[in-house]
């Protein structure tokens, strides 16, 4: 059968994209560096997107997805597509590529777009901006270039585009739109330039287009229902198109599902790893038993084996209840890494647990022919499988005494003495001034910083040669944070290689990849670890390191850690516990590593949250549980810390408003936020709920390369002084400085610190 013509059999909605050994971070920071041109950056983008065509094909797949590749962000090439650029870069001059990138990072004293999480994953999206004048139309090729690629290689690949609705839902009002303006409103003009790109792919010979539509996995009104109803009726009653897949993840449809099932596509991708339950209700929908239904029954965002027995059970279960089924990835693969084959130190008790992006292909077509073939064999390869991954579970790493103690936590354990009581007691000790200034954590990362890192990894220095080179960076950070007269001073975190690794790589019952990289947002690439076993602290983490900072200083020096929900968000975690229990782990050991950070000195301790949102579940109803332990998780960390501790915590690019009572509940006794790119929305929220604790809007947006002026800092420390009390008001950046130049950041903080004394 010629592929994808009829049917779309075994495939994955999306395959990771910066190269198996992130080549296009490197050609694209290469490309801002302007150490290569266009054409170059072009041809390595080029032979990546060849390269992931040849391996799906070559890997058995029966349907291919193109147009996943990205320079920058999915949802800001699909602004760009349709041109929806704001006229502020417009303005700029540039030509289409860097006119792109400043759209994503901004350019001299013109700002990016807002940068926020892609639903409940580390992965973050470029937020689009409309207004009533914004005029859609098809502005761009990007998808038929890809497609035609694909089909010059031989392969009938099948477009991927993110879907109309969901891009609309994720947009925001640009600042001139009048109030009540809605980006649902421009479905009509929107739908029309899809339509025309339909009709070009059609021409152009595809078979298959896939429209991502994940926004119907949340909570979604009436109106909302209604125009996904009206898209897909539109554009799958015109004339000239190909057939269309829409693909539904990150947790049940919900209503959506019957909505679509009403419709005339030919196909719905449902996700059946986040939410099983849907796989119960397809029976129940009649409007199915003309579709194809694309299972999502390998999990397309964590890096365990499928239990392949199960998933086949489950896809065989549907037969009767579908026009016809294949079999894929539960999402787009972007958010695990490549290939296992990279990881040779992996030990094999492990790897039996493991498959990343590579081998959920392989699992993929495996369980498409077993829906297409009644095989003894492959039904032996499906059982041998699950019980190799059975096997090699029950074998993970427990720690009874651990488990012991968690048994036995009281609840007065999560609690501290209320915040008046610790507030006069860190004054007292602290004696900070009014608009106190800090930064984040983390100072920037700089050649010989890794320099020393690589070096100390292939032995070439010994450990106490590093640990002086280290002394030496933290000793100049030090240094630089007292001369520009910051209140608050951080060590700069020179030895660590990420905010989650570092601590993961101390702590019993994680592995951490040597390439197990996946993309965050832009260039910006990390490698999340893999809690696979009970978690507990054998030895001080961070303690040496802020105990040689603060002997540096009178000033004092915040200790700095990750919070527990955060490590479990950017890890690869275990399924086979509930994730509150992991999380009471990691608490525990924080806890111990405040008590001995407290023990050496340190006065002030961060612990940093920013992942609190990301976590949220997408559907209303399941929240209140996951916000009680992760409130729960946090405290239980934080509580043992003296009153005259200050505890501060940081939150970053996220939608705040949903977990705005949580952050609350908190009860750090500072808070550092994202603020900039928003400029200062979260104070509107803090305040509605009467938030009377410390809280730092920050002032400065790290993501971006451009140093914002003292008046522009000023200006936005003026609107935060106008809700918070000076006394309250902390000043500092958005986020942690580790991925930006001293050049840059010299200037910026300068530029806060002159805003904060200006404003005294």
């Amino acid at each position: 059968m010629e592929q994808g013509k009829s049917t779309i059999g075994s495939t994955v909605l999306g395959y990771p994209r910066i190269g198996p050994r992130r080549e296009l971070k490197r050609a694209v920071e290469r490309y801002w560096a302007e150490r290569i041109d266009a054409g170059q950056l072009e041809q390595v983008a080029a032979e990546l997107r060849a390269g992931t065509i040849s391996e799906l094909s070559t890997a058995g797949l029966e349907s291919v997805p193109c147009n996943t590749f990205s320079y920058y962000d999915h949802v800001l090439d699909t602004a760009v597509l349709f041109d929806a650029v704001p006229q502020r870069f417009r303005e700029i001059g540039l030509g289409a590529l860097d006119e792109y990138f400043a759209m994503a990072r901004g350019r001299a004293k013109v700002t990016p777009l807002e940068l926020t999480k892609w639903f409940d994953t580390n992965y973050h999206y470029l937020v689009p901006e409309l207004a009533p004048d914004t005029k859609f139309r098809l502005a761009g090729d990007k998808p038929l270039a890809e497609y035609a690629e694909a089909k010059a290689a031989g392969v009938q690949a099948r477009p991927v585009l993110l879907g109309p609705v969901t891009f609309l839902l994720l947009a925001k009002a640009a600042p001139h739109a009048p109030a009540g303006f809605d980006p649902l409103d421009l479905l009509d003009p929107l739908l029309d330039a899809y339509a025309e790109l339909l009709g070009k792919l059609a021409e152009a010979g595809a078979h298959w287009v896939q429209l991502d539509e994940p926004a119907f996995a949340a909570d979604r009104s009436s109106g909302e229902l209604d125009a996904l109803r009206r898209a897909y009726d539109r554009l799958s009653g015109q004339q000239n198109r190909p057939k269309l897949l829409v693909a539904g993840y990150f947790g049940d449809l919900g209503d959506a599902l019957p909505v679509l099932a009403d419709t005339g596509i030919e196909a719905i991708a449902l996700d059946l790893v986040t939410a099983p339950q849907t796989a119960d209700r397809v029976a129940s929908l009649g409007k199915l038993r003309d579709k194809t239904l694309v299972a999502g029954v390998v999990d397309g965002r964590n890096v365990w084996r499928t239990d392949l027995r199960s998933a086949a059970s489950t896809c065989a279960a549907l037969l009767g209840s579908v026009g016809g089924l294949a079999v894929s990835t539960s999402c787009s693969l972007l958010h695990v890494p490549y290939d296992l084959n990279a990881e040779p130190a992996l030990y094999e008790e492990l790897r039996e647990r493991l498959a990343f992006a590579r081998q959920k292909v392989d699992e993929v077509v495996l369980l498409g022919r077993a829906m297409e073939h009644e095989d003894s064999g492959i039904s032996e390869q499906l059982a041998a499988a699950s019980d190799r991954v059975r096997k090699a579970t029950a074998r993970a790493r427990k720690d009874e005494q651990l488990r012991g103690r968690i048994a036995a936590l009281r609840p007065e354990q999560r609690k501290r003495v209320d915040y008046a009581n610790r507030a006069q007691a860190q004054q007292a000790r602290l004696k900070l001034p009014p608009l106190a200034t800090t930064t984040i954590g983390s100072f920037p990362q700089t050649p010989s910083i890794r320099q020393a890192r690589a070096e100390l990894r292939d032995g070439k220095i010994d450990e106490a040669t590093y640990t002086e080179r280290m002394r030496t960076e933290i000793r100049e950070v030090i240094e630089f944070q007292e001369s520009i007269g910051l209140d608050v001073l951080v060590h700069g975190e020179p030895e660590r290689n990420d905010m989650v690794q570092y601590f993961s790589e101390g702590l019993e019952g994680f592995f951490s990849t040597e390439n197990g990289w996946v993309q965050s947002y832009g260039s910006r690439c990390v490698r999340p670890p893999i809690l696979h076993g009970d978690v507990s602290r054998t030895a001080p983490l961070s303690v040496e390191w802020s105990t040689y900072a603060q002997s540096l200083t009178e000033k004092p020096v915040k200790g700095m850690l990750t919070g527990p929900v955060t490590i479990l968000a950017w890890s690869f975690v275990r399924d086979d516990q509930p994730l509150a229990t992991t999380a009471d782990q990691v608490a525990l050991a924080l806890r111990d590593e405040i008590h001995d950070l407290e023990a050496a000195g340190i006065r002030v301790v961060q612990v940093d949250e920013p992942a609190l949102r990301e976590l949220l579940p997408l559907r209303e109803s399941e929240r209140p549980a996951y916000l009680e332990w992760a409130v729960d998780s946090f405290r239980l960390a934080t509580s043992g810390a003296a009153a005259a501790t200050q505890i501060h915590t940081h939150l970053c690019y996220s939608e705040f408003a949903d977990v705005i009572e949580a952050i609350d509940g908190l009860d750090a006794d500072v808070t550092t936020i994202e603020a900039a790119r928003s400029r200062m929305e979260v104070l509107e929220d803090l305040r509605a709920i009467g938030f009377a604790r410390g809280v730092g809007p920050g002032i400065y947006d790290i993501h971006s390369p451009r140093v914002p002026e003292l008046g522009e800092q000023s200006e936005l420390l003026s609107a935060a002084k106008a809700a918070v009390p000076a006394e309250r008001l902390w000043v500092n950046p958005d986020c942690g400085l580790k991925t930006r130049g001293y050049s840059e950041v010299e200037k910026a903080l300068r530029n806060m610190v002159g805003a904060a004394t200006a404003l005294r």
